[in-house]
């Protein structure tokens, strides 16, 4: 029988706003969005981690949320620490690049598509941005419609529209939104 795997949890609220986060050994692997329960982050852990044995442990996660609650604060434009991202190839690679996305900037799933070499696979990047499990931290946020829509996001679009917001009133001279500075070989 196999040992199951530890994953630690802890809880952020902010102003009015309640996010889990859970971390493994080897870095964030799931965080829920205020529109979410807990039952959300134990199903996204499950998914990310089989085998998990969840415990709360705020010492394992604090850094994440710190970070977290800095972002949120407009103090922490980018969010570091080692994350547990686990998928199929083609969804790592997309959250690679989506992580790309400067603070405060936005880009499409096509320019998406086309950092990663796949110009075609447009609805596979945006599927692959809705499996996102550490949202912020990958910012699948700042992805948007190619007509400049706020489409689809975990959270819902309100979430979607005030981070982009948070950003955009916390941005200084040096955030600027160069192209995507991604190149991955074709995942």
């Amino acid at each position: 029988m196999d040992t199951p795997t530890p994953v630690y949890w802890d809880t952020l609220t902010h102003h009015g706003w309640t996010f889990h986060a859970a971390a493994t050994e080897q870095g964030l692997c799931a965080l829920s969005l205020p529109n979410e329960t807990f039952d959300s982050l134990v199903h996204c852990v499950k998914r990310q981690v089989p085998g998990a044995l969840l415990r709360r442990d705020a010492s394992r996660v604090e850094s994440f949320l710190a970070q977290l609650d800095d972002y949120l604060s407009g103090r922490l434009h980018t969010l570091n620490g080692p994350l547990d991202l686990r998928g199929a190839p083609f969804q790592t690679c997309v959250w690679e690049a989506v992580r790309c996305v400067p603070y405060g900037c936005t880009r499409s799933y096509s320019e998406i598509a086309a950092a990663i070499h796949r110009p075609t696979a447009v609805r596979a990047v945006a599927r692959a941005n809705g499996l996102n499990p550490v949202p912020i931290f990958v910012p699948c946020h700042r992805i948007i419609g190619k007509n400049g829509a706020l489409t689809g996001y975990r959270g819902g679009i309100d979430l979607k529209a005030a981070l982009l917001a948070l950003e955009q009133s916390h941005r200084t001279v040096d955030d600027a939104c160069p192209p995507v500075p991604f190149t991955t070989s074709r995942p």
